[in-house]
């Protein structure tokens, strides 16, 4: 099996470059970079298995396909859908957002 690539939407960089700006500005440089390590470790992990995220906002969004996958030590959520020949990552939201909204 073959890593997907992922192309990331110019709203998904926003949404990164922001919580980066967040926790330089506000936390520390290491939570930043703990931040930018979780995210490749989820980046690789999707990559290997897109499927395997939750489509729970799938539904309540009426957007088919559309799945996220949880940031590990990190309240941050990646939001994705699953592509023939790549992974088109759509926003990184805080868990505690009101998604729908």
């Amino acid at each position: 099996m073959t890593d997907k690539p992922f192309i990331p939407r110019a709203r998904a960089v926003r949404d990164v470059e922001g919580i980066v700006d967040h926790y330089l500005e506000e936390v520390s440089e290491p939570a930043a970079i703990g931040f930018i390590d979780a995210l490749e470790q989820a980046y690789a992990d999707i990559g290997k298995f897109p499927a395997s995220g939750s489509s729970r906002y799938a539904f309540e969004l009426d957007l088919p396909g559309l799945r996220f996958w949880p940031l590990v030590r990190y309240p941050y959520l990646v939001f994705y859908v699953e592509r023939d020949d790549h992974v088109d990552l759509w926003r990184v939201l805080h868990g505690n957002r009101d998604i729908p909204r």
